[in-house]
């Protein structure tokens, strides 16, 4: 490829952003139509949506009949500090972090509940060491780094006897990874993610041990409104049953309903799994004998298979921040990608997301173009 040599072909969906993240192919408004818009949602056809939802949720995801499941505030934020500030405390900590939204609850365990927590850091394109980790501890992590490109490969380092709670935030790993539920005690995401789904409302996903420490086990520190999830030491189970915390948008519960049946469509998890892997395979396939870009992952046994990570590396890029911005900037003026470019804490580069919304002609076809945009870049230095 020549400097100025433009791609022949166009993905027809540039939307490549890590979240919220691409629709459903062939997706229209029109799809929403059944929404039940300005109705209560503790009206009969609301509480019917919401259970819905939840069991959608579970039918897609394989999710054990006796794990709850409910719709919760604040996103997957939300749902990740609803389980720490309620949980955490009983035990000793083990806090996991290998990109910002780890570090984040690591802030939360430390500086906001004040606790004497292990901390485990690795960088950018790492994992720590699971097996260093003591599950006899509580255990929070993300199963998926969405801003470092890495990811958890399996549950094998998790013991069936641990003693401790693991709490998993699965935002960009839940309907693209596959979960051993067995192993994980909470597990949070938000539907903006893998599948495309609106902001807003994080789902949060309880053991049978999870619920028996919430009814046996009091923190120290107050809890708001939203984080609380018992009454007189018992779980409040309308939680779990569609019977929401406070006030949802039945038209983005209406949205994820339409996601989840075009997942059920495809043929559930396994096809929406496979869509990701071929995904990240056409980005993966294109980089490989290339010497100016690589994966940021750096063990492909936890390389992400939906936030893709890129780093520029030719020595001939002058200043890698600009130049990756710079780059990002040229695909989205282009109309090719939108939203491309690394998370602003994370190293200069590129991110592309690949989770199962996605079409891999769409992934296949912008790989060229990010070429075209670093060899013109190249040339403007």
């Amino acid at each position: 490829m020549t400097d100025h040599a433009i791609p022949a072909a166009r993905p027809e969906n540039p939307r490549f952003s890590s979240g919220p993240c691409a629709k459903i192919p062939h997706y229209s408004l029109d799809m929403l139509s059944d929404a039940p818009l300005g109705r209560s949602h503790r009206a009969a056809v609301g509480k019917s949506k919401l259970a819905e939802a939840i069991e959608l949720t579970r039918a897609v995801l394989g999710v054990p009949a006796d794990y709850r499941i409910g719709i919760v505030p604040g996103s997957d934020t939300g749902a990740v500090e609803m389980a720490m500030w309620t949980l955490l405390g009983a035990r000793p900590v083990e806090m996991l972090a290998w990109e910002s939204f780890g570090e984040g609850w690591v802030t939360d365990a430390v500086k906001q509940l004040k606790l004497d927590a292990t901390v485990r850091k690795a960088d950018y394109g790492k994992i720590v060491d699971l097996a260093e980790v003591d599950f006899d501890k509580d255990v929070v992590f993300t199963w998926n780094g969405t801003t470092s490109g890495v990811r958890v490969p399996n549950g094998d380092a998790i013991p069936a006897d641990r003693a401790g709670l693991t709490i998993c935030d699965a935002t960009s790993a839940a309907f693209a990874m596959d979960l051993p539920w067995d192993k994980l005690d909470v597990v949070t995401f938000s539907w903006q993610k893998v599948l495309g789904g609106e902001g807003a409302h994080g789902v949060l996903i309880l053991s049978p041990r999870a619920v028996e420490r919430l009814e046996t086990y009091v923190p120290a520190w107050p809890l708001p409104k939203i984080f609380r999830m018992t009454k007189g030491g018992k779980l409040i189970e309308g939680i779990f049953k569609g019977e929401t915390i406070n006030t949802p948008s039945m038209l983005a519960v209406e949205d994820y309903l339409v996601a989840l049946k075009w997942a059920q469509g495809l043929g559930g998890l396994t096809a929406l799994i496979a869509r990701a892997d071929a995904n990240a395979a056409a980005v993966r396939d294109f980089i490989t004998d290339k010497d100016w870009i690589a994966d940021l992952a750096e063990d492909p046994a936890t390389a992400s298979t939906t936030s893709v990570c890129l780093k520029f590396t030719d020595p001939a890029i002058k200043d890698g921040a600009a130049f990756a911005k710079a780059v990002a900037k040229r695909l989205e003026k282009e109309g090719v990608a939108l939203d491309a470019g690394a998370y602003r804490d994370a190293p200069a580069g590129l991110r592309i997301w690949c989770g199962s919304t996605v079409e891999t002609a769409d992934v296949a076809a912008l790989m060229p173009w990010i070429e075209w945009a670093y060899r013109a870049e190249l040339a403007a230095q």
